[in-house]
């Protein structure tokens, strides 16, 4: 199993290449990855949001899994799988499947179609994590999935599964808080978005689910090099960049109805690294090669340093 110092640092949360026609393009997959490996990420994660889980089929979530497994076995990149689903069996067989296929570990949300009561909180960890026994498991806490969780439930799914090592904090979630922070680095890591490791950096954050380290990994891995040695000083000026992105640069394609899976995938192009297509799963809305563009121009102009 991982230990939580092997969960730390920009691990690359991974989008699917999709061709026209929808469908999964295997080739510009494995090139991408391959590129993302060799830059020396601290490990892969997909099936999140970036990787649209929600947006296949079983069998295609088998194959992107056991592809990414593939090429990262190749690099001695670890590789985290995402298992969310929306009941206790769909998350189990994922979970058994990426032990099966040789992932590293596993992420996963509560199931997001009727929230979860609290009675239901710790049966259904502990039936994941004995699901793939020997893998590290991560939690993706969000309010898609129409709850969070206390400190102290964070503790208890520790407690009960042994393997519960990380949480993906995000809006509105204790872990984005510099208290609740502190708090859960005391037994877990906490993951937060980039533009949030200047400021949760000094209370324990030591890792995030990156959609920039696949558009300027030398930044992202400097970036961590810079939190790890606590140099708060020299790191808030790249996150000030990057909230400056996330804040400016992309509202007007969150405005166009963009989810995060088209928003990654529009950046990674725009910067040069990704050479996957850039569409999207209907119905949801795909970023264009235009806007692509436009967001290079926006970049050179405001946020150069950001750029490869």
């Amino acid at each position: 199993m991982l230990t939580r110092k092997d969960l730390m640092g920009p691990w690359a949360g991974f989008p699917v290449a999709w061709n026209s026609r929808q469908m999964f393009d295997e080739d510009k997959y494995r090139e991408d990855l391959a590129r993302t490996c060799a830059a020396g990420v601290p490990g892969i994660y997909t099936a999140g949001s970036a990787g649209e889980f929600f947006a296949m089929e079983f069998d295609e979530w088998q194959r992107i899994s056991r592809v990414t497994v593939d090429i990262c076995k190749q690099y001695n990149t670890p590789v985290m799988i995402g298992v969310t689903s929306t009941y206790t069996l769909g998350a189990e067989r994922r979970a058994a499947y990426a032990s099966e296929i040789g992932a590293s570990a596993i992420q996963v949300a509560l199931p997001y179609w009727h929230p979860l009561t609290d009675e239901e909180l710790l049966p259904f960890f502990k039936s994941v994590s004995d699901a793939c026994p020997g893998l590290a498991m991560t939690l993706y806490e969000t309010e898609c999935s129409k709850r969070t969780l206390s400190l102290e439930q964070h503790r208890m799914i520790h407690d009960i599964t042994g393997s519960y090592l990380a949480v993906k904090a995000t809006v509105n979630t204790i872990g984005l808080t510099e208290a609740g922070c502190r708090q859960l680095s005391e037994f877990i890591n906490v993951w937060v978005g980039e533009h949030e490791l200047s400021r949760l950096g000094p209370d324990g954050a030591n890792g995030c689910a990156s959609s920039l380290v696949y558009m300027n990994p030398r930044l992202m891995l400097h970036m961590f090099e810079l939190l790890e040695q606590k140099k708060w000083d020299e790191l808030q000026p790249w996150t000030n960049q990057i909230r400056k992105l996330f804040i400016e640069g992309l509202a007007p394609y969150f405005a166009k109805g963009l989810n995060d899976a088209s928003v990654v995938r529009l950046m990674g192009i725009a910067s040069g690294f990704l050479g996957m297509e850039i569409h999207s799963r209907q119905p949801y809305t795909s970023a264009s090669m235009e806007d692509a563009v436009e967001l290079r121009a926006w970049m050179e102009q405001h946020t150069p340093e950001l750029l490869l």
